[in-house]
């Protein structure tokens, strides 16, 4: 998240969060949504930085990768979970 202060990064983060959190209708308390809000949109943009060389400027673009890059931290950790005995 380039660009936005911490106090916004973390107002985003925890938006991203809940509202991955209602798409992937899962329960998490607010800090676990800030967490995943933040980490998404880390995780997310350096991929697709990777990938295709675009990094997301500005709050609207940073809560869609935070919103998608959360889902997918869900999603991994649902996997993850899953597979144990």
């Amino acid at each position: 998240m380039e660009g936005l202060g911490w106090i916004l990064t973390i107002i985003i983060g925890a938006l991203a969060g809940w509202i991955a959190e209602k798409i992937m209708k899962s329960d998490h308390g607010l800090l676990m949504n800030i967490i995943l809000g933040v980490v998404g949109a880390i995780v997310l943009n350096f991929i697709l930085a990777a990938i295709i060389g675009f990094e997301a400027y500005g709050i609207i673009a940073n809560l869609i990768v935070a919103v998608i890059g959360a889902c997918l931290l869900i999603w991994v950790g649902r996997l993850m979970r899953g597979r144990r005995v």
